[in-house]
């Protein structure tokens, strides 16, 4: 009895520790992602001090600044940290449901399909029905996708290598299918199709920040209501059942979350790779095991991860403009590989 007392009480003050890391982690994270929503907006072709940002913000300047403040540079700083946060979430809701570290929106196709319907969307009804469905159709390609994708996989249950590959020839076929609406589309839209397919917040707006606020805020809270049972779903599915968990039920409103984070970032910022993929991991070594802690701490490291990409992709090259797109890829593409082979032996 006296040890069973002990060994709860070891693991209280175990869980009291990691909360407290956690929340530790999640400070930290928050004053990194303020300091770099004034750096970023500080820097670009012209410097402004982050005393002026400031006062302009709060609409203490003199005005000088208001139009690149305001219009050019702070909203392209909250739509990356935005874009990141919502790309990490759904990556680390994918990898909790399939419980496989090479799960990710883009790895396994959902981008892409978003990607096709949006594309598809502007070139079939450009003109003719409101940009602003651009969003919705984005949402139901990645649904439609991650829908074929789950079906194609299934057999007497879900392989995670399986769902892996089928995700991969599914992307590829939307990247086929993107590419084909691209040729049938005139060619000032191509071009300008093509930087948003690399993935990219430039010409960001307040249009954009509000298209993609509403869907975190309502979305966050789902997802970390239903992620609670991902803890007990990482030792199967009859352990979690036997603990009361409605296991599909469960799942299938997480994947709906992780979608849905998806194709909102994607419809605002194009096809933004890997950042699905490498959040997760970092919010694993930062807080451990707590899904909970993974699923805020992932969304804040993919805010910072598109940030730190779109602010290298604006100033480095400098007059260029280069996708933020291009750096996640150049990072992440070797990250995936490095995963692919420390993981297969369990392939």
């Amino acid at each position: 009895m006296r040890k069973m007392i002990t060994f709860r009480n070891k693991k209280d003050t175990l869980s009291l520790q990691m909360e407290r890391k956690s929340l530790l982690i999640i400070g930290i994270c928050m004053v990194l992602i303020l300091i770099a929503s004034i750096a970023g907006t500080s820097v670009g072709n012209d410097f402004i001090s982050p005393l002026n940002v400031l006062q302009t913000i709060f609409g203490l300047g003199a005005g000088d600044h208001d139009f690149v403040v305001l219009t050019l540079r702070l909203p392209r700083v909250l739509l990356s940290l935005l874009v990141g946060a919502a790309l990490g979430m759904s990556g680390a809701l994918l990898q909790g449901i399939i419980r496989n570290p090479l799960a990710s929106p883009d790895v396994i196709g959902i981008t892409g399909g978003a990607a096709v319907a949006a594309v598809g969307f502007v070139t079939l009804l450009g003109g003719t029905i409101s940009i602003k469905l651009l969003p919705l159709f984005a949402i139901m390609g990645a649904m439609i996708t991650a829908i074929i994708i789950y079906l194609l996989a299934w057999k007497k249950g879900v392989s995670p290598i399986r769902l892996v590959l089928i995700g991969i020839g599914v992307s590829a076929i939307t990247g086929a299918g993107t590419t084909f609406m691209l040729i049938l589309s005139p060619f000032y839209t191509a071009g300008q199709a093509y930087i948003w397919l690399t993935g990219s917040v430039y010409g960001a707006s307040w249009t954009d920040v509000r298209t993609i606020i509403p869907v975190i805020v309502i979305v966050l809270p789902l997802a970390i209501w239903f992620a609670r049972s991902l803890n007990a779903q990482e030792f199967g599915d009859d352990l979690a059942t036997g603990l009361g968990v409605t296991v599909q039920r469960h799942r299938s409103a997480l994947l709906l979350c992780s979608v849905l984070l998806a194709g909102a970032a994607v419809a605002v910022a194009g096809t933004i790779g890997f950042v699905g993929l490498i959040a997760p991991h970092i919010a694993r070594k930062l807080v451990g095991r707590m899904f909970g802690s993974i699923l805020i701490v992932s969304g804040l490291v993919g805010a910072l991860l598109v940030f730190a990409a779109d602010l290298i992709a604006r100033t480095v090259f400098l007059p260029l403009d280069v996708p933020a797109g291009v750096f996640t890829a150049g990072v992440g593409a070797p990250f995936f590989l490095y995963l692919l082979f420390k993981n297969r032996n369990q392939f």
